[in-house]
């Protein structure tokens, strides 16, 4: 891993387009690092994904008993351009197993950063557990053909895990996160579903304040999978 890091500041160093001299100027070789384990993480995800998308078969029911939710939500997403912009991008990857139709258990990752020239670099985390609960029944949406081929389910989704908000200049707070929220699956195919999840995040712990909450709006996208097929698709990328 080290030896693709170097080989990575290596060719980036070689480009000079305005962005790779920001990333440069900007942002400490170790924040680099963790960066690029991020994206090298989330090239095996999309890999991981891409191979179970091509597998697996159309099914008219992706929440039952078995089956695997893969995917993620972004927070937000802001680069800026001009001198002195910020840079922030907040991802939330996601797995879970559905243990009984409709209810799935597992686990997420939160990442999140946001950098400025002269203004310090802010960065939030967070790993825990989550579950989810979508209604029993499909409400459907009329196509333009006058057909009802797309579905929408409501949810809610609750989690409990080790969370941190560390701002450059303020309060910071990491201990255990609680967050809980509804949310709305459309699925564009039997098993692609785009969401909208609006969610109240709070932490209890230590830091300059004892106590953090924030309320989010999250978009982002779900895959839902065989068990059998995600296994086999694991055991031929190890």
């Amino acid at each position: 891993m080290l030896g693709a890091y170097h080989n990575f500041l290596l060719f980036i160093k070689k480009k000079r387009s305005s962005f790779v001299l920001w990333l440069l100027q900007h942002l400490p070789d170790r924040l680099l690092c963790c960066l690029y384990e991020i994206v090298f993480m989330i090239q095996r995800v999309c890999a991981l994904m891409c191979l179970c998308v091509l597998a697996a078969a159309p099914a008219s029911a992706q929440l039952q008993r078995g089956q695997v939710l893969i995917g993620g939500n972004i927070t937000g997403f802001d680069w800026g351009l001009n001198e002195g912009s910020a840079f922030v991008f907040t991802l939330t990857p996601k797995a879970a197993l559905f243990i009984q139709d409709n209810a799935a258990v597992g686990g997420y990752a939160d990442i999140g950063l946001s950098t400025a020239k002269d203004a310090g670099t802010s960065f939030n985390w967070g790993v825990g557990a989550l579950a989810r609960l979508y209604s029993g029944g499909a409400r459907t949406a009329a196509t333009s053909t006058g057909t009802t081929a797309r579905s929408v389910r409501l949810f809610v989704e609750g989690n409990v895990g080790l969370q941190g908000v560390n701002p450059a200049n303020g309060n910071s707070t990491n201990g255990l996160g609680l967050g809980v929220g509804p949310g709305v699956a459309y699925f564009i195919t039997p098993n692609v579903a785009l969401e909208t999840l609006l969610k109240y995040n709070g932490i209890v712990g230590f830091g300059s304040s004892p106590t953090s909450g924030r309320l989010q709006l999250n978009v982002g996208f779900q895959v839902f999978l065989s068990g059998n097929r995600v296994r086999a698709e694991v055991d031929r990328l190890k």
